[in-house]
Formats: C-alpha cells, structure tokens, sequence
C-alpha cells in the first residue's frame, strides 16, 4: 500500500550484500529460467537508488562492514525500493553523529520535495524544527495535541510531554546517608561514554535519567564489565578494583538488575530457585558438589521474603508474572549480599502493585546501608524515590540535580539537549 518503516533497531541481515538487503524477499527471477535471480539488475536498481540518494555505497558491500550511518542510508533505500508514499522514521538519528544526521536530513528534504510523507518519531526535540512542519505530542498511549511547527517552541513541547501531577508511589524513606562506597572516576568507552564520573554514598539512590539512546545502559554496562571500557576507574569503599567482566564485579559486590530481564536476567527454562540461587552457586558447592538442599532451604526464604508468587520452587520461571519475575531477579541479587544494586528500569513491564513491592525493596536496601544506582526512563519514578540524579545526553553527564532541586520539567530539559 506504499508504507514502509525504519525502525528504531536496524533491520539488516549483517552477512548478505547491501542490493540483497534491500531486495530480500523480492529478489527479480528471470521469466526465461524459474528461480534463477537476475542478480545483474537487482545490484544495478541498488546502485541507481543508492545514486538518487547521492550516498557512497557499493551494493555489492556486505552490511556488517559499513558504519552505522551507512546501514541507516540503506534501511533508507531499502524503504524507498517499494516506492513508498510514506515513510515512518523511528529515532533515526539515535546512533548518528551529527555530520551523518545532516546527510539524513537532506535526503528527509529531497524525499519531502519528491512528494513522500514522512512520519517522524523522536526524543530529540530540536530536530522537529529541523525536519517537521507538524508535531505532535504523546503521553500515555494517547494523542496529547498537533501543531504547527512555527506556532510553537521547546518549553511548550516539554510541558505537553509531562502534563501530569506526580502521584507519590511509595513513601520516600529518609535514610542518614554513610561515607562514600562506590565511585566511577572518568569512565570513556569509544564515543558513546565520555568522562563519565560520580559517586554514592551508603545508603543513597543515585538516577540516572536521560532519553533513550543517551548511555544510561550503557553506563551500567560498563561498570558490570559487560562491555569493555576505554579508560576509567571503578572504587569501593575507596578502594580501587578491578572490573574486566561481570564475575570481577560480582566478587566485588556489585548487582546488576538488567533492563532486559527475560534475555539478561533470567534462564527462563530453568526453575524459580535455579534463578534465585544462580550467582551464589559457590555458597552451596563443596568441591564439584552442590548441596541442593541448603540451595532450596535459602531460595525458599527469599521467595517468602519477597512474597515472589509461585506454585513452587521448581516452577519454571517463564511461567511466571512480569512482576513476579522482576523479584525473581531481586532476590536472585539480594543473595549476593552485594553493597552496590544497579537498578536498570526496574518496573519495565510491571503492574502498578508490583511496582509499588519493588520500591518497599530498594527502600529497605538502602535502609540496610546499600547503594544504589537507579536507571529510570520514567521521571515521576527517579523524582519519587532517589536522593539525587544525574541527567545524561548523547554519553555524556550534563546535569546534576539534588533532591530539594527535583522538577519534571527541568530534568526533560537538560535530557533533550537543553543548555
């Protein structure tokens, strides 16, 4: 019907030719031979849409050898091979720099000036002065307000997008906070983190807000030993240590609730004590033994304790709730006995009472002495239950905020690019 769609995540087959991602599935068969591909005219129309979007790109380059500006200019051209009349964009600029986000925006330009219409989704406000004419704000699943781009300005897009008192979950708990026990010093990983440095206190619960595609994650990642960084240094309790992989920060103490709990957090096949115990196996093995049933005497008392639903200990874990996963995970760490939690959009997916179980928890950690790093892309979250945040755009710290200084408003300001 003349609709195609970029999406946020590249759709490309890494291992196949740029001509054969654009025509996959459609590759033209010669009418002489049945099944034959005439691969001579499909690398010769790539090259010709390739042309018109005046990008330097072989078709016959194999996907995962270009940069990611160049397998954006093919999602592109793969959407403009159906002759499409429109053009759903989904924060195409996430992963660009900004000389490839001008590029973008010319071939946006000459798509317009061609006749094509482009719906155009993205965090980053001050591109829809850039490439919009309308803009339209949502909030909650619904549509908030359309306007016309020259009747409007930043602020009043900032406060559509908020547009709601902020309802107290839970209680925040005021805990006499304790001497500094974790801190990153000038933390750089290629040109996605950049001097990223703080510190938490015992007994704190430090956010870290920003839009997607700013290096949240990507900061927590880090310091797990997930992904490798360039340079920086990790402290606890003043001590510098070691951190090349995520065994290194576990024997350290850190915990790392992932964001993504079904493909990071848990081995859903296994059952719900497997989970649990799953990053102490060392306190219940003597020699290549396990002791099983100390390890189902322990998980048993966490299930309890984090009232964690379940018809038994066995049950597999994929057959539980979303909230009740999410405590799976919890206690899966609180075993740990770690002194610092990574909390990474800990109530993604969850039910209003789950969430409220799961800010008892963090609640109850810190009130024990742990720190805590609280990665949230829900403000009335981080502005509810943390001491301070620190706000991040494009990989890098631009704001800190204390808990007397909290404002929705302020904090979307400096995450989408304000100064």
């Amino acid at each position: 019907m003349g609709i195609s769609i970029i999406y946020q995540e590249f759709n490309l087959i890494p291992y196949l030719t740029v001509a054969e991602n654009i025509f996959l599935g459609r590759e033209p068969i010669s009418k002489r031979i049945p099944g034959k591909i005439m691969w001579d005219r499909m690398f010769d129309e790539t090259k010709l849409i390739l042309n018109n979007l005046e990008v330097d790109i072989s078709p016959n380059s194999v996907v995962r050898d270009l940069g990611v500006a160049k397998m954006q200019m093919v999602e592109v051209a793969k959407a403009l091979s159906f002759e499409s009349k429109i053009i759903i964009m989904d924060e195409p600029t996430a992963a660009l720099s900004t000389r490839e986000i001008e590029t973008l925006f010319g071939i946006i330009k000459k798509l317009k000036d061609s006749g094509v219409s482009i719906i155009y989704i993205s965090h980053r406000l001050e591109e829809y002065k850039e490439v919009g004419d309308r803009v339209t704000v949502m909030r909650d699943g619904q549509k908030i307000k359309t306007l016309k781009i020259n009747e409007t300005d930043r602020n009043e897009l900032i406060r559509l997008m908020v547009g709601r008192e902020i309802k107290e979950l839970v209680p925040k708990k005021n805990v006499k906070k304790g001497n500094e026990v974790f801190r990153v010093s000038n933390l750089n990983r290629g040109k996605i983190l950049k001097n990223i440095s703080f510190s938490i206190q015992e007994g704190e619960i430090l956010g870290i807000a920003g839009l997607m595609g700013a290096g949240r994650t990507e900061i927590a990642r880090s310091i797990f030993g997930l992904d490798k960084k360039d340079s920086g240094d990790i402290y606890l309790d003043g001590r510098k240590i070691r951190v090349n992989n995520p065994a290194d920060a576990i024997n350290s103490g850190i915990g790392f609730i992932t964001e993504d709990r079904k493909d990071e957090g848990l081995i859903l096949p296994l059952s719900v004590g497997q989970n649990i115990t799953m990053a102490s196996l060392n306190d219940f093995s003597l020699l290549f033994h396990l002791n099983l049933r100390k390890e189902r005497e322990i998980a048993s008392q966490y299930v309890e304790k984090l009232a964690i639903k379940t018809p038994s200990l066995d049950q597999k874990v994929l057959n539980l709730s979303g909230g009740n996963q999410q405590k799976t995970i919890i206690a899966k760490w609180l075993m740990t006995k770690s002194k610092v939690f990574i909390f990474d959009e800990p109530t993604r997916g969850i039910d209003v009472g789950a969430k409220t179980e799961v800010y008892k928890l963090i609640n109850e950690l810190v009130a024990q002495g742990a720190s805590i790093l609280l990665i949230s892309s829900e403000l009335p979250e981080i502005i509810e239950i943390c001491d301070r945040v620190l706000v991040v755009h494009r990989g890098e710290i631009v704001k800190s905020f204390i808990r007397e200084e909290f404002d929705q408003e302020s904090i979307l300001h400096f995450a989408t690019g304000g100064k």
